[in-house]
């Protein structure tokens, strides 16, 4: 037998006798009622994968660092504080699912995951991220952050510039290094609901950004460099306190989705009007001084306008 697959299946608890399936490659115990994996899993020398999202596990086995074959691990959705020391000996990992727990702290010992590709750490209570974040160079599809105690984010994360989307939404940040610039793979960017009041002017070098999700920040008004976002489709900004948006948006040929709800612009630049690719202008509770004469334009054109 290669895989063991039973899923929501009422499982309450995995004998140990579970050594005995040598030849097990896959694992998947998601939806159960696990409280404990035995020590003994750690014998299966083949195993490439082992979810066990949305079970009730308060520990994990520091054995499971031995298992040298193990590519994907979830343990979302259960009940831990903290992990073995041990789990950042699995060097072979490419996926780790570690969101909705109430873990507090990520060790540097992250760095030795050198072959993670999708890094999911959202929805727990970590107070910070490690320095160590910026080594993992084969980190190219995803990083969730979101939903945690972060204030702030390291210089480092500039470094994963083959990373394709990241996601630090419902967090506490103030601002954002400079050095995020450098994530030039980024195709999709979540920062809604956090505390920034300005981007870094080296914005611009997100040059295949394609989804910018701002929603719910203290924005008073954008940089300039947001102009040279050339790949940009959506950019949504609402509930956010802007005052003014730079000329330079006027650049983004291929946006086709903004979203300016609530905010405290009066008035909008002109290059708005001529955004070839624009589907959707969204201005719902933004009290503009004069209606600019080139909305009606848009609307002739196909454009949804939203007043």
């Amino acid at each position: 037998m290669v895989a063991l697959i039973a899923s929501d299946a009422g499982v309450h608890e995995l004998p140990e006798s579970i050594a005995t399936l040598t030849t097990l490659r896959h694992i998947d115990l998601d939806g159960n009622a696990l409280t404990r994996l035995p020590a003994s899993i750690a014998e299966l020398p083949d195993l490439r994968t082992l979810l066990l999202y949305g079970n009730r596990l308060t520990e994990v086995p520091p054995e499971l660092g031995r298992m040298a074959s193990l590519r994907s691990l979830s343990l979302g959705r259960n009940r831990l504080t903290a992990l073995p020391g041990t789990i950042w000996n699995l060097t072979g990992l490419r996926s780790l699912n570690l969101a909705e727990n109430e873990i507090t702290e990520i060790p540097d010992a992250l760095a030795g995951l050198a072959e993670l590709s999708m890094l999911d750490l959202g929805h727990n209570r970590l107070g910070r991220v490690p320095d160590a974040i910026g080594e993992l160079p084969r980190l190219t599809g995803y990083l969730y952050l979101s939903d945690n105690g972060l204030t702030a984010v390291p210089a480092s994360l500039g470094r994963l510039n083959r990373l394709d989307y990241l996601n630090l939404t419902d967090n506490r940040i103030g601002s954002l290094p400079p050095s995020i610039g450098d994530m030039a793979a980024l195709r999709e960017l979540r920062l809604y609901n956090n505390r920034l009041t300005a981007l870094p002017d080296t914005f611009g070098g997100l040059s295949r950004l394609r989804e910018l999700h701002l929603k719910g920040n203290r924005l008073t008004t954008l940089p300039d460099s947001i102009g040279d976002l050339g790949e940009l489709r959506h950019l949504e900004l609402r509930d956010n306190p802007l005052e003014r948006l730079p000329e330079s948006i006027g650049r983004l040929r291929r946006l086709t989705h903004l979203d300016l709800r609530a905010t405290r612009l009066t008035e909008l630049p002109e290059g708005l009007g001529s955004l070839p690719a624009l589907e959707k202008l969204d201005l719902r509770w933004t009290k503009l001084r004069r209606v600019p004469d080139w909305i009606d334009s848009l609307r002739h054109r196909g454009c949804a306008v939203l007043m």
